[in-house]
Formats: C-alpha cells, structure tokens, sequence
C-alpha cells in the first residue's frame, strides 16, 4: 500500500467517527504506523495537523447541522465532539470569525476544510477516461472555442492566501457574497435571463499579493456596460475539467477545489503544459440547482 493510502484509510475513518473520541494511537495502527511518523506524514499530505484537522471537519458537521435544526446548540456541541457550549464557540468564532447563534440566525457559505481525496494527487487519468472519488466524477478532455465568449458582471480583488486555504475553515467565503451581487443585478440591471450561462474567472492581479476573481453571466453583445465587468473568454483550444458533485454547495465548496487542485498539481503538470493565466469555470447556472460544471484552461 502507497503511504497515501494508508492517510486516506484515517481520513476515512475521521470522517465515520467525529461524532466519537478519535485516538492518534488508534489511527497510527489502522494507518499500520507508529504514532509519531504517522503525525508527521499526514500533517506533510493534510498540510494541517490531525487534532486540527478533526476539529475543523467537526465544525463543518455542526455548521451543517446548525441552521437545519431548532436543538439546543450545546446538544449539537457534544454530538459533534466538543467538551462544552464555551469550547465549541470559541473554536466556531475562531475558525469562521462568527458565533454559533450568529450563523444560525443568518446561514450564509462558509469556507471551510475539505476532506482530503489523496488520489487526486496521485492518479493520472487519460483523456475522456472518468475519475470517481467520494461521490466526485471527473473527466478531462478538448474542446476548441470557435469564437470568443463575452460576459459580463462583477469582480473582486482577493488575497492570494485565500486560494492557497480554499477548502479550510477560514471565514465567511467571500465570493459567495460577490454571486450574489450578480444574480440580484442580473435581471433588472443587465437584461439578461435568470437561467442563462454563467462564468468564474481567477487571474493575477498587478500586485502579486492578489488575484481578481470576476463573477459574470453570457452578455447579449459586447458593448460595454456601465458599473459592470466585461470578461471575453477567447477563442481556440481548452483543456476542459468536467466534473460533477451530489449538490451545489459540494460543487462549488469541495468539488471545485479538488478539481483545481488535481489539474494544477498533477494533470497539467505530468503532461507537460503550462496554460493562459486564467482559470475559468463555466456554469449553465451558479445557483442551487447546478449539479455539475466545467474548468476551461487555454495552454500555451
């Protein structure tokens, strides 16, 4: 067995098993190694430590479990493993910069830590041949544009931190707010159908500190609108990410990210390609009932 697979054993078990005590020793002898090269090679593959790790997938099943329930918030504390209503608060505002109660009375998309699928970092798929992994599905393939796309909508500056911690527990994910900016202007303000194609682009900003996400739905020409972003995805050949999730907050929260991780960190990279600096990802609509989308890369 690959050391990977032996993490991803204990990653699995995590997640089975937040609800209980999870001893490192017990991990250490499922992952078949002793405690201390075990501590090091996940925190080396989960790029965090395994008692924070646990902590925050925990957080995630009660931020879950938070606005979906009238129970006592203590009573959802200690389900999910937390000694107390304090602790459990503490580490909620700590990890997403609001309490408990706070989210509760206002849901909104929180960035939070992904569990980890370490095939992702290790397989390389063939072209149209799919990779399932933990209720993802995902394909790589070609496609040539024959003439450019233009968009229209709304951007946002971002630190780059925030792309190297997509997928933990960092706070209100703030580009969920940008959304839905666009979506109330897309109808009154821009004229354009609610159900008509969307697209998200990240490229570099001129300080290297951030990057500029734009958030943006097909425009009915090219002329430029005021107060708005116009965005042309050019015409030629792309590399196209096709994947799909059990719902949109798992595409867009989990799926997304694995799917850019997976084609920066080992796809482009095994093949030898380097691509346009813009990542873009192609919606039929950024809203709940989008099960599936594509990542558009242009190479060089």
């Amino acid at each position: 067995m690959h050391a990977w697979e032996q993490i991803q054993l204990t990653l699995d078990y995590i997640e089975g098993h937040l609800e209980e005590e999870i001893d490192i020793q017990e991990l250490a002898k499922l992952a078949a190694l002793s405690p201390f090269y075990f501590q090091r090679l996940f925190s080396r593959l989960v790029k965090k430590p395994v008692a924070e790790y646990v902590k925050l997938r925990r957080l995630f099943k009660a931020a879950e479990m938070l606005p979906q329930s009238n129970r006592r918030i203590l009573d959802i504390a200690l389900q999910v493993g937390f000694r107390s209503h304090e602790h459990f608060t503490r580490a909620f505002k700590e990890a997403f910069a609001i309490t408990p109660e706070e989210y509760r009375s206002h849901p909104q998309a929180l960035n939070r830590m992904t569990k980890p699928e370490l095939a992702l970092h290790y397989t390389l798929i063939d072209e149209g041949v799919p990779l399932i992994t933990d209720g993802t599905v995902l394909e790589v393939g070609r496609r040539r544009l024959a003439a450019p796309l233009c968009f229209v909508g709304v951007e946002k500056q971002m630190p780059v931190r925030f792309v190297e911690g997509l997928g933990t527990a960092s706070g209100v994910d703030p580009l969920d707010a940008l959304w839905r900016g666009l979506h109330e202007q897309k109808e009154a303000a821009l004229g354009i159908p609610e159900d008509s194609e969307e697209l998200g682009v990240s490229y570099p900003s001129r300080d290297t500190r951030y990057f500029t996400y734009f958030a943006g739905a097909k425009a009915l020409s090219e002329k430029a609108v005021p107060g708005f972003t116009s965005w042309l995805l050019p015409q030629g050949e792309y590399i196209v990410c096709s994947f799909e999730a059990e719902s949109f907050e798992a595409l867009v929260m989990d799926a997304l990210y694995k799917a850019q991780q997976y084609m920066f960190g080992v796809w482009l990279p095994r093949h030898g390609l380097q691509t346009e600096p813009f990542c873009a990802e192609r919606y039929a609509c950024h809203g709940p009932q989008t099960t599936s989308m594509e990542i558009w890369l242009k190479p060089l």
